[in-house]
């Protein structure tokens, strides 16, 4: 007890906070909650989870990629998480790098697990009529479903980059009207617009991963691998797009604006820049829509070595989730 009187008096001069910087999204009520964090539990997909956390697709197809998802493959298993594997598309003419995607052995049967392709390579399959092939992908991974995610920013500043010769909304249409596989949609950055929006949540999926503006933002990873000139002309396209606030908001009206009927999407995974427990727990109360929040970036920082920095952070994690649903409430719009 001497020791922590000393470290009172010692940081209380360089531990001042002016009230400026207080968080205006909360509510805080310090006299309703305890330190004793109860049970919670989350389904998707007809598994279940004990946080409403997911791991948002990141990597897959090196050795360097295989220790990151088994690292976040354990801690899936530990803490109860979500989890949707990077790009499989190496996979689907090649199993040489099946086992860094074969993450299901280590989870364990009880969370959710998504494969995950682009649209450009779903186009291709319903093209050449192989879609069917995506079946078998999802089964040889035990996955519960697929991701397919939508980049036609990213593809056009690949140096190798693909091209759509139809819109999304057609192929999405198709492939669900081919199989029976639980969907969800994702951007890979930049997000999703009102009118995009309001089509996806008309169709039945599992869920919309944001992939808003704020988080990785994959077209200017790839502007980051072009040649200066394209840089310089395609950077201003970096910039647009939208924010996972703004996307929760935009789905709040329209499902005030949709009959209730046409809503057919489950759930939402907000993801882009949600660079703390506050930020998700923030938006996920905010959301109108069943919805889970996801990280990706700060996943991986705590992902590449040892399993043991990454379990510390995902406890700590857990443990501030507990202290905002224990005492927080959002300030309601």
């Amino acid at each position: 007890m001497e020791d922590r009187k000393r470290d009172h008096i010692d940081l209380a001069f360089s531990s001042r906070l002016e009230g400026r910087h207080a968080d205006k999204r909360f509510e805080y009520e310090p006299l309703f909650g305890t330190h004793s964090p109860a049970p919670l539990s989350y389904s998707f997909a007809g598994r279940t989870m004990r946080l409403p956390l997911w791991v948002s697709s990141m990597t897959g197809g090196t050795q360097r990629a295989g220790t990151i998802n088994k690292n976040l493959a354990q801690a899936c298993a530990e803490f109860g998480l979500g989890m949707g594997l990077g790009s499989c598309r190496i996979l689907l003419d090649d199993h040489t790098h099946f086992q860094d995607f074969n993450v299901r052995p280590i989870m364990g049967d009880a969370a959710p697990l998504f494969a995950n392709i682009g649209i450009c390579q779903l186009e291709t399959m319903l093209k050449e009529k192989r879609a069917d092939e995506l079946g078998e992908l999802v089964d040889r991974l035990s996955a519960d479903g697929l991701i397919i995610h939508i980049n036609p920013l990213q593809e056009a500043f690949q140096p190798e980059g693909d091209r759509q010769e139809r819109p999304a909304n057609e192929l999405l249409q198709d492939f669900i009207e081919q199989t029976r596989l639980k969907l969800i949609v994702k951007e890979v950055g930049q997000g999703f617009g009102k009118e995009s929006l309001r089509h996806l949540m008309q169709l039945p999926l599992e869920a919309i991963e944001f992939a808003a503006m704020g988080g990785t933002n994959f077209s200017l990873v790839e502007l980051n691998r072009s040649n200066a000139v394209a840089a310089e002309v395609f950077n201003p396209f970096i910039h647009v797009g939208h924010t996972a606030e703004d996307m929760t908001r935009m789905v709040n009206t329209l499902s005030e604006e949709l009959p209730q009927e046409r809503v057919k999407v489950k759930h939402l995974i907000i993801s882009g820049g949600i660079s703390s427990v506050l930020d998700g727990y923030y938006l996920t109360q905010l959301s109108k829509l069943p919805a889970f929040y996801g990280m990706g970036s700060a996943f991986l920082r705590h992902a590449m070595g040892d399993y043991e920095k990454l379990r510390v952070f995902v406890q700590k994690i857990e443990e501030g989730w507990h202290l905002a649903n224990n005492f927080l409430r959002i300030k309601q719009p």
